[in-house]
């Protein structure tokens, strides 16, 4: 009688543990609706609260298609024929159109959508969620951001409009939705969560710190609006990965942080973004780097190069200092640094951490514009000699950062090659020239004077992107 009480005692033991762990934990157990207001959650209110705000844009070119044998374009052919063959061209022009979305920001009809949407138009009309249609205007057009401001006339009548959310006060998880016309079939939305943030190496713009999505994002998406469960605007949908383009769950969108920043250069009438200079080039910090100074892991970015008298050298900063975090924001990449400065206005000071000898410390860098030194003193290259056609300019820290480029690097740069001589096929806007029969170019003024020289050969060396060249030419 013991015995077989004590197995069933160990018996109820057993069942009673596996009961316990095969019940679902508290708050994960799944619940039948027990009312009709939990059968009836949706985003229906969160969606008619702000689709009002979001707009379809449709733009409209004209393009020139000349049917004619490449072979009248060839400079050599044409140096032995001349035009004689090129008066029979047949030109034709076409209207090529395209569409996307936008976001009203302001009630007074300012709209924020991206650069690719409106690149290259020629009309720019905005459709409304109420089917109104106005002509826009292009008030601002930043290719850096992927961003563009218009404006459309309302005559005084106050629109809906969207209010900014603070980008960095996202997490990973947070659920969001995308709204816009993807494949012009109508406005649509699509919900999702956060995947990621501060997504690096998209290629679509020079501040690549996107907000990633499993929102369903389609061509047409783009310049629509990224929304939170408060109704505001998180971020602007610019692209996804795709490799047949639709949406495979990979979306990105330009962080609301960054959109304030240029809404505010639209505002102020500047016709483009002035952003903050740093004064300084970085580079990231590698293990090997970590490991000479001591740290225990690879953070933020090391000061590598300084500009005189610029905004870190009158902030205290030297060359080996680590930035760890500007404004309390971690710094991970120079790419993210970029980004932290892109969204501060010029006259801010900035808090940055700094790591120097071992020891954190706190500097303050008064935010300014980049300089235009040497003036920029752009010219067109003339005459027999292999840079005709060419327009030169000084690259200065205002240039360069006008055109992403390292703002400390300085030299002659080639801005724009006439696409009717010689010099387009071996120049490309963006090469920098080094040196000219040995001689070195530092500013326009010498290069102008070292072409006007009359010599047999020349020997050009320039620089595009990391490769460094040289060309040999004979006259």
């Amino acid at each position: 009688m013991k015995r077989l009480d004590l197995v069933s005692l160990i018996s109820l033991i057993l069942f009673l543990s596996w009961a316990v762990m095969a019940a679902p934990a508290d708050g994960l157990a799944k619940q039948v609706p027990s009312s009709k207001a939990q059968i009836q959650l949706s985003f229906a209110p969160l969606v008619k609260q702000a689709a009002p705000a979001v707009v379809n844009i449709y733009t409209r070119r004209v393009v020139e298609q000349v049917s004619r044998s490449p072979l009248f374009d060839d400079p050599f052919f044409r140096r032995f024929f001349g035009d004689r063959f090129g008066g029979r061209d047949r030109k034709r022009r076409r209207q090529q159109n395209s569409l996307g979305s936008g976001v009203l920001l302001t009630a007074g009809g300012m709209i924020v959508t991206n650069h690719h949407v409106i690149a290259g138009a020629d009309e720019i009309t905005v459709a409304l969620s109420d089917r109104r249609e106005f002509e826009a205007t292009l008030i601002l057009d930043d290719e850096r951001t992927d961003l563009a401001v218009l404006k459309i006339e309302t005559e005084g009548e106050n629109l809906p409009f969207l209010k900014l959310r603070d980008s960095d006060s996202l997490e990973v998880g947070d659920l969001v939705l995308a709204i816009g016309n993807p494949f012009n079939v109508g406005q649509t939305v699509t919900s999702g969560i956060v995947s990621a943030l501060a997504r690096t190496g998209i290629g679509v713009s020079d501040f690549q710190f996107f907000i990633q999505t499993d929102a369903a994002i389609n061509p047409g998406n783009s310049g629509g609006a990224l929304i939170t469960m408060d109704g505001r605007l998180v971020g602007i949908n610019s692209a996804i990965y795709s490799k047949t383009g639709g949406s495979h769950g990979i979306g990105f969108a330009v962080p609301s942080s960054m959109v304030r920043t240029v809404l505010a250069s639209a505002k102020a009438g500047h016709g483009h973004v002035k952003r903050p200079w740093l004064g300084a080039a970085t580079q990231a910090v590698t293990a090997d780097i970590a490991t000479s100074m001591g740290m225990k892991r690879p953070l933020g970015v090391m000061v590598r190069s300084i500009f005189p008298d610029g905004p870190a050298d009158r902030a205290g900063m030297v060359v080996g200092d680590v930035v760890l975090a500007v404004d309390g924001h971690n710094i991970a990449s120079p790419k993210a640094l970029n980004f932290r400065l892109g969204t501060r206005m010029i006259g801010q000071q900035a808090p940055f951490t700094i790591l120097r000898g071992g020891k954190t410390r706190k500097v303050s860098l008064k935010l300014l514009a980049a300089p235009e030194i040497p003036p920029r003193q752009l010219t067109t290259m003339q005459g027999r000699q292999p840079l005709s056609g060419a327009t030169i300019a000084n690259l200065s820290p205002a240039l360069a950062e006008e055109l992403g480029l390292d703002s400390l690097s300085g030299g002659v740069i080639i801005i724009n090659v006439d696409r009717r001589t010689p010099a387009r096929r071996y120049l490309r806007p963006g090469d920098k020239i080094l040196q000219v029969n040995r001689a070195r170019i530092e500013l326009v003024e010498d290069l102008v004077e070292v072409m006007k020289k009359s010599v047999k050969e020349w020997q050009i060396t320039m620089k595009r992107g990391a490769k460094v060249r040289t060309i040999r030419f004979g006259l």
